[in-house]
């Protein structure tokens, strides 16, 4: 089953305890500090700073929180939040109980390492078509967690909790890199999701997803989309995935399958009507790759709406 859920970190025994805010267990790494937070207790206006940028995951239970001096936010399970250096982080815990506590994870990233692996994609990768440079864009900071965002989180906790080697730092410092392209794609596919309309008249890659959710029913090939973006099969396939995090066709069928999960959601269609108004040609097919992306068949899906 694919989830974009965080897998649990251990919890602190009761007597561990120092307190039931905020209680704070710290793993120091080369280049980054993980933090795993638990609250067990309502509590309202709860201050945290940290001096480098911070990627925060909520595991467990819900936060309100408050930056930039704007309006709160519900911070649930499966969403990440990005927060700059030296940043008042105002939270509220709602519903935070002895038996029912918050968890979550606070990942603060050294700056040299940030702007190394950067500097090395500018590098290597510079002709980007979504945005000039490579990077974390901050003004879009609360996402929600992709497949490939969360295991990478996850592999990123099992180093820091877990691992025992003294190459343990190497492991991070690798575990990290990939982390950050992580977070810039998520964050280019959410903007590209919100902007591809009005941006399909002047970026090739936007026109190309403009292309695909108007024409999602029919035959799309890589030899179709490369010539609508106006690039080499091989270009355009390695600069979707580069900014976008998946291959063209892995995003097609992302777009299908969420489409046929609209479409059971709307209506009692018959489930080969959905696989073919979602743009499937293969009913058994449809079912398996609906399964993988969401763990249960449609027609059990359908029953539980």
């Amino acid at each position: 089953m694919s989830s974009n859920f965080i897998a649990g970190v251990p919890w602190r025994s009761d007597r561990d305890l120092k307190t039931l805010v905020e209680n704070r267990t710290t793993y120091t790494l080369n280049n980054c500090e993980l933090n795993i937070f638990e609250t067990h207790q309502e509590a309202k206006d709860v201050n945290l700073v940290f001096g480098d940028l911070v990627l925060t995951t909520m595991l467990k239970g819900k936060k309100v929180m408050h930056l930039f001096d704007k309006a709160g936010f519900d911070y649930l399970p499966g969403e990440s939040v990005i927060v700059p250096p030296n940043e008042l982080m105002k939270i509220d815990f709602p519903e935070a109980k002895f038996d029912n506590p918050t968890q979550c994870i606070a990942l603060s990233i050294s700056q040299e390492m940030i702007e190394n692996t950067f500097n090395l994609l500018n590098e290597r990768f510079p002709d980007k078509i979504l945005s000039e440079d490579w990077g974390l864009d901050l003004s879009n900071f609360h996402m929600i967690n992709t497949q490939d965002l969360s295991e990478i989180i996850n592999r990123f906790i099992r180093i820091g909790v877990k691992e025992r080697s003294k190459e343990k730092d190497v492991i991070a410092t690798l575990a990290l890199k990939e982390l950050l392209i992580r977070l810039t794609q998520t964050q280019a596919r959410e903007m590209l999701e919100k902007t591809y309309k009005q941006l399909a008249s002047s970026n090739r890659l936007a026109h190309v997803v403009d292309y695909i959710k108007k024409n999602i029913r029919e035959n799309l090939t890589l030899e179709v989309l490369s010539a609508k973006a106006c690039m080499s099969k091989a270009h355009f396939s390695r600069s979707f995935k580069n900014e976008l995090g998946m291959s063209p066709m892995e995003y097609i069928l992302k777009q299908r399958l969420n489409l046929a999960k609209n479409y059971l959601r709307m209506a009692n269609y018959q489930i080969q009507e959905v696989c073919f108004m979602a743009g499937f040609n293969n009913i058994t097919y449809f079912i398996r790759a609906f399964k993988s992306e969401f763990g249960t068949t449609p027609k059990v899906f359908q029953n539980s709406i």
